[in-house]
């Protein structure tokens, strides 16, 4: 016996009673099966419903064996009568996401031709994929007519064409489909081959965003949100472009110039600090000229930076410089560096009696030690 797809019938329908026709323990729970049901079983890209059969938790819904099967976390007794509830909220912002996509797609099509090669919904954003690439500058143009279509709330047509109309009914395909072929279209927009559960009318969707447009493979891969989803994501947005103008001490809509003017005011100092150092660099190489073997500590240096004072040093100094910055707590960032020496064997017996980590050629050696500063002191103490 066929199990009677209520979830075509009407896509907003929540709860319903069914007959449980058989109950089977799976590799996961068991697999029910009705002679009704509203859980759309996962296709065309739509994850299976979840909800609840008589009191029993039904972790997803899908097609096996030509059956549709819920997968529930217990056993149903066949014969019995039963109590269906889907997870609603789920399943209409699935098919917000699905109808969004859509329209989405027909538009696409219309522009460029190019189909819909990939389809995935996921926890936060929807992923859609075609086999040509859409120029960045014609993507808030392709959303705004997408939003339009939306606002005017149009009631879609979902239909199966007998087997001798269906050659003459226009739809969306990549290839060409065996009767029978459910259509789903938006009137003045998209018409496609979709087993999937879609909203009644467009303007259920609320509104879409798209978030980015990459190349992928041939074509291009967009990420969407639409009802639901994109009201999540962009009070998500707003609240983090709130803590960014209070940072800034600016209006909402002028966070991006502040933080351009951020930029611009830390290349400054950036490049005023490396000038900074650099003086700093040459002084201390000054003060260790002639000097011979030198072991140099110096606070808050960033790994070029140390790199850069035992060149700096070596240069003067006419031995070894060796130039730890960090603490005894974290650790230290080393550089040795000599002009007239091999370090390879030195570099060596560090990482063996320090902790360290490092390497590097003839007379340079660099990485970072475990230790405190009175263990270094001492290795080179005694080096």
């Amino acid at each position: 016996m066929d199990t009677r797809k209520l979830y075509y019938e009407d896509c907003h329908l929540a709860r319903f009673t069914a007959v449980v026709l058989s109950c089977r323990p799976g590799k996961a729970g068991y697999r029910v099966v009705l002679d009704q049901t509203a859980f759309f079983p996962e296709g065309g890209g739509q994850a299976g419903d979840t909800g609840t059969l008589g009191g029993v938790r039904v972790l997803d819904t899908r097609e096996m064996d030509g059956e549709i099967c819920h997968l529930c976390d217990g056993p149903l007794e066949a014969g019995a009568r039963v109590e269906g509830s889907i997870d609603y909220e789920r399943r209409f912002s699935m098919m917000q996401q699905h109808t969004g996509e859509h329209i989405l797609s027909g538009l696409v099509y219309e522009d460029y031709g190019y189909h819909n090669t990939g389809f995935h919904m996921g926890e936060q954003v929807v992923t859609v994929d075609f086999d040509g690439e859409i120029p960045a500058e014609a993507l808030p143009g392709l959303e705004r007519r997408v939003n339009e279509a939306i606002w005017k709330n149009i009631p879609l047509e979902v239909f199966t064409p007998a087997p001798q109309e269906l050659p003459h009914v226009f739809y969306r395909t990549k290839r060409a489909l065996p009767w029978p072929v459910r259509i789903v279209r938006v009137p003045g927009y998209d018409s496609c081959a979709c087993c999937g559960v879609h909203v009644a009318s467009t303007g259920e969707v609320g509104m879409m965003k798209i978030l980015s447009c990459v190349r992928f493979r041939e074509g291009a891969r967009l990420e969407i949100v639409c009802g639901d989803k994109a009201l999540s994501y962009l009070r998500q947005v707003f609240e983090q472009n709130r803590l960014v103008s209070q940072a800034f001490s600016a209006r909402v809509l002028e966070t991006g110039a502040a933080a351009r003017q951020m930029n611009a005011m830390l290349a400054a100092e950036k490049y005023r600090a490396a000038g900074l150092e650099n003086r700093l660099f040459s002084l201390i190489a000054d003060s260790c000229s002639g000097r011979g073997n030198v072991l140099h500590f110096e606070q808050s240096l960033t790994p070029g930076s140390v790199r850069m004072l035992a060149d700096r040093i070596a240069e003067r100094c006419g031995g070894v410089a060796a130039v730890f910055s960090g603490s005894d707590g974290e650790g230290y960032a080393c550089a040795l560096v000599t002009r007239n020496g091999d370090l390879r064997e030195l570099g060596k017996k560090l990482n063996q009696t320090l902790s360290g980590r490092g390497g590097g050629r003839d007379g340079f050696f660099q990485g970072s030690v475990k230790a405190a500063r009175a263990e270094i002191e001492a290795f080179f103490a005694n080096s």
